[in-house]
């Protein structure tokens, strides 16, 4: 079952709308009738295991493929009815985008904005300026493409991606292999894009990755949308209540450990010094009441923590699910 789309910011349409789209493949359903609304101005990210329909959805938005049937509009132009005008508004970085090992970077970048048509070579020098300060790479512009990191050559692609000041940008598994400081630069490059009002639609296998660097997400599985929302509104709707709880205490922890084995949703429960550690599926609810439950024993509580499953877990979770299936 489809999750809810999300509603528009203040009254204003969505800029990424998708509605009851269908991709087939002979007899192979990719996308499974998703529908779903990207308010402007979000990072939203896309995440799902090997086969969930990510490239599929990617490819009817960038106007690279038809779908079987359904709707994509993209700031107020229906992709599939007017590609050209569609694809102006448009910014696409593919996964692993090649850059030329023979150019220089601000030659890269003079090469797309004349293919853009933007205007002068005086006017594309300036604008190519101005996407290279927007991934701060402006030191990097004589530098040859060749000589560039992994995580320099991800933000050339993206400065290239920027240069006709796309309204919507499409990037497919653009943290690909970049290490944390790359990731960080990243990161912070498209939260200043989204602050301009441009709206980043990001996919990525890696939900722990999309949640650090979106504001919003959805999760695909099988071509249909499990969950979508903010990243504590996305774990809810995928059921994922499971947690490590964590009780330091001050005294008695055997008669603590022994009343807490027989409390419901309580698991795997172990005595680690002045810790008890267990595992725990319930309601917030439920875990204030093993808490006020210690207290009321005369057990002296020092510090109650927990630490959630993570994003990872459930994405390993779903795809398990596709093997047993």
């Amino acid at each position: 079952m489809n999750a809810p789309s999300f509603a528009a910011h203040g009254g204003a349409p969505p800029a990424i709308d998708i509605r009851d789209l269908r991709v087939d493949y002979g007899n192979f359903v990719a996308v499974d009738d998703l529908t779903l609304g990207v308010p402007p101005g979000e990072v939203f990210g896309l995440v799902g295991p090997n086969g969930a329909g990510k490239t599929s959805t990617f490819r009817v938005l960038t106007t690279l493929m038809e779908p079987t049937y359904g709707e994509v509009i993209l700031d107020g132009v229906d992709v599939l009815e007017d590609i050209e005008s569609a694809r102006r508004i448009i910014g696409y970085m593919p996964d692993l985008a090649p850059v030329p090992s023979d150019l220089k970077v601000w030659e890269f970048l003079d090469f797309h904005a004349a293919a853009y048509g933007l205007g002068t070579r005086a006017q594309r020098r300036e604008r190519a300026a101005e996407c290279l300060e927007e991934v701060a790479l402006t030191d990097q512009r004589d530098k040859w493409c060749k000589e560039l990191s992994r995580g320099q050559t991800q933000r050339v692609v993206l400065a290239k991606t920027l240069l006709h000041r796309p309204r919507v940008l499409i990037l497919d598994e653009p943290a690909s292999g970049l290490d944390p400081l790359a990731r960080r630069d990243l990161r912070n490059a498209l939260r200043r894009l989204a602050g301009t009002g441009a709206t980043v639609f990001v996919s990525s296998h890696i939900l722990s990755e999309l949640a650090e660097m979106c504001t919003s997400l959805c999760v695909m599985n099988r071509g249909r949308l499990l969950a979508s929302g903010t990243v504590e509104e996305v774990r809810q709707q995928m059921g994922s209540t499971e947690r490590t709880l964590t009780a330091t205490l001050l005294n008695r922890h055997a008669e603590a450990a022994s009343w807490l084995s027989a409390q419901p949703a309580v698991h795997d429960l172990r005595i680690d010094l002045n810790q008890v550690i267990f595992g725990f599926k319930g309601t917030d609810e439920a875990q204030a009441d093993l808490m006020e439950g210690l207290i009321r024993l005369g057990i002296r509580v020092r510090a109650f923590e927990e630490k959630r499953s993570s994003f990872e877990d459930i994405l390993v979770e779903v795809a398990e699910s596709n093997r047993h299936a």
